[in-house]
């Protein structure tokens, strides 16, 4: 199972991500809301953390295969 994370802060995106976690879920995909940057950099780093080295974290549209239109 793969959790589509939207939150745009990275406060939120750990948030959303423990959330996921509690239910199981071990591999991340985060929507881009910045177009990249410094504040996508910032997102995957509070989601890693949130999920810790065993859960799979990636930016949507790096090797996901999830669409911007695709939501859970």
């Amino acid at each position: 199972m793969r959790a589509y994370i939207t939150a745009r802060t990275p406060a939120d995106v750990a948030r959303a991500v423990d959330g996921w976690y509690k239910r199981g879920c071990r591999s991340f995909v985060l929507r881009k809301v910045g177009g990249g940057g410094q504040v996508e950099q910032e997102r995957l780093g509070a989601a890693r953390y949130a999920a810790g080295l065993q859960a799979d974290v990636e930016l949507e549209g790096d090797g996901s295969g999830l669409s911007d239109a695709a939501s859970r």
